[in-house]
């Protein structure tokens, strides 16, 4: 495939594989979702990168073996779940998450997570849309990340959704908000302070 070096070279309207977009090489950050190219927010803020980097401290540092940490920017194959793993050709999302824990191994490639990460954080900026916001937790829940959370810097509130292995739906398992403590349903023993997470 040729080398796609101007976002102007594409068709937003079209779809495109992974395959596609290993050929990009512009400045213009980009997600594939279900084969649409999705423009990423500018740069994250100050407060932004603040959030992301105490949650990255206090989560690293918890974490028991295998799992790993990986921030943005980090590729993620996404695709439903019961299908095994797909050549690049084949797979349509692909995201950067803010924060993603991994705990199989086997995902992990030289360059990306190939298949669901366990949990994912997304720190929400100005420039989020909600249809952005609704097609990722749609596709999430189908690709079955196993917890997502949601953190809104200036509400300083969170919310966890918890996949529910019946229903394959996520359950909002709860709403974190001020100086409260949050723990995930994956790692119960870990306990985060947000009024640590927050502060200026």
């Amino acid at each position: 495939m040729a080398t796609i070096t101007q976002l102007s070279q594409l068709d937003l309207n079209g779809t495109y594989s992974y395959a596609d977009y290993l050929t990009w090489q512009f400045d213009e950050a980009v997600e594939l979702i279900r084969g649409k190219i999705m423009l990423m927010s500018p740069a994250p803020n100050v407060k932004h990168q603040r959030i992301s980097r105490k949650l990255s401290r206090r989560i690293d540092n918890f974490l028991p073996k295998p799992c790993e940490l990986f921030t943005a920017p980090f590729d993620v194959k996404l695709y439903d779940s019961r299908k095994s793993k797909l050549a690049d050709q084949e797979v349509y999302s692909v995201v950067q998450p803010d924060l993603c824990v991994i705990c199989d191994n086997s995902k992990l490639t030289e360059q990306e997570c190939n298949g669901a990460p366990d949990w994912i954080i997304e720190i929400l900026s100005r420039g989020n849309s909600k249809k952005e916001m609704r097609l990722k937790y749609e596709l999430y829940e189908e690709s079955h990340v196993i917890e997502y959370w949601l953190v809104y810097p200036y509400e300083e509130a969170i919310y966890q959704f918890v996949l529910n292995p019946q229903t394959e739906k996520y359950q909002l398992a709860a709403m974190y908000a001020g100086d409260e403590i949050a723990s995930p349903k994956l790692f119960p023993e870990l306990k985060i302070d947000l009024s640590a997470i927050f502060v200026e």
